[in-house]
């Protein structure tokens, strides 16, 4: 009987990984800013035929973003999330969010 040229099959051994099931890290410094050196600028998009209004970038670190939304939420009485480095709210809330956080110390850009 002749030995097989070829072998069919898949060897796990040790050193074997799955290329497709690792993610990347991202290894950004992430910088902090205090609220009077942002330069903050709002976006509205319509998602579903409702509309959202973005307010970005922030440059604060998980926790304190989120804590940031939550006192915005309440204060504003709507909906609204965390995207990276960015704020994102139910509705057209432009103007109340510009006062609320010119009132915390925030910048925007002109």
């Amino acid at each position: 009987m002749k030995k097989n040229l070829f072998v069919i099959g898949a060897k796990f051994d040790d050193t074997w990984s799955a290329d497709n099931k690792q993610k990347e890290q991202k290894n950004e410094l992430h910088e902090t800013k205090p609220p009077e050196k942002h330069h903050l600028h709002f976006a509205r998009e319509k998602r579903r035929g409702k509309t959202v209004t973005i307010v970005k970038p922030f440059f604060l670190e998980k926790k304190e973003l989120q804590a940031l939304l939550k006192t915005l939420k309440k204060k504003l009485g709507t909906g609204g999330t965390v995207k990276e480095n960015t704020l994102e709210f139910q509705g057209e809330v432009e103007e109340k969010v510009r006062l609320v956080l010119t009132e915390m110390g925030y910048r925007f850009k002109t």
